[in-house]
């Protein structure tokens, strides 16, 4: 069985790129850009695009084994305001974390029954 590999901040694909490279499955991506999206959507066609990260229901997707995401950076940067992680966008970074605890909240009740795999 392959690995699962669910992709946040998706941008052009590369992390669903680079799970193929080395033998993982690509699930699911998170991107909110059409262009970005039109791009991976052309190469990974069985992929689920999930849209907007403050969306997403982490209990309610398909686990994966690996989460990967890159959130924006822009009010960490010196060259910024520097907001920090209450920023607009770098408080993203929060969304992510909102989703694994989400995740593996809702793997952990399917397990108590056995019915899901760790």
């Amino acid at each position: 069985m392959k690995v699962k590999v669910g992709s946040l901040f998706d941008g052009i694909g590369g992390t669903p790129l680079s799970a193929v490279l080395a033998g993982a499955e690509p699930v699911w991506a998170s991107e909110i850009e059409i262009m970005p999206m039109f791009i991976t959507k052309r190469h990974f066609p069985n992929m689920e695009q999930l849209g907007d990260i403050t969306k997403i229901n982490g209990a309610e997707i398909e686990p994966v084994d690996i989460i990967v995401g890159g959130s924006p950076c822009q009010d960490l940067s010196i060259a910024g305001k520097r907001a920090g992680l209450e920023g607009e966008r770098s408080g993203l970074f929060m969304d992510q974390i909102r989703i694994i605890k989400e995740m593996r909240n809702a793997t952990r009740e399917q397990n108590r029954d056995g019915s899901t795999k760790p």
